[in-house]
């Protein structure tokens, strides 16, 4: 079966690439999904507000101590949810900021994929979203 990432998903942009992606459509609320540069396996939820580009970090396994939970079935539930205000995002999610070419993916997450997309997704309410297995 392939993976269908959500349209939001650039793959292995860099924090630099993301902000002038973000900025460029610069609207509060603009999105975008990207792999983590310093996280194996993870993910990163990028956020624009007021100039300012906010990171969370999606992952399959782990979280830091002491931060309550939240699941999600796959990555475009945890979008949907996010797209209501006051879920504990800077601002929540508005305009979705597509990617125009395949998004770029490390051999190791291409590995990963089908399973990956079938995983239980969590929130952390803090600076991270945890993924979990």
């Amino acid at each position: 079966m392939a993976v269908a990432w959500p349209r939001c998903y650039h793959g292995g942009v860099t924090k630099k690439e993301c902000e002038v992606l973000l900025g460029k459509k610069a609207k509060e609320g603009a999105f975008l999904l990207r792999d983590s540069e310093t996280v194996d396996g993870g993910l990163c939820l990028c956020v624009y507000k007021q100039n300012i580009v906010y990171t969370y970090r999606v992952m399959t396994s782990g979280r830091p101590e002491g931060v309550p939970k939240v699941y999600f079935s796959n990555l475009q539930e945890l979008i949907v949810h996010y797209r209501k205000k006051d879920q504990g995002l800077a601002t929540h999610l508005r305009f979705s900021v597509s990617r125009v070419t395949p998004p770029r993916i490390k051999p190791k997450v291409l590995q990963d994929l089908e399973s990956a997309m079938e995983t239980v997704y969590e929130n952390s309410y803090a600076t991270y979203v945890t993924v979990l297995p």
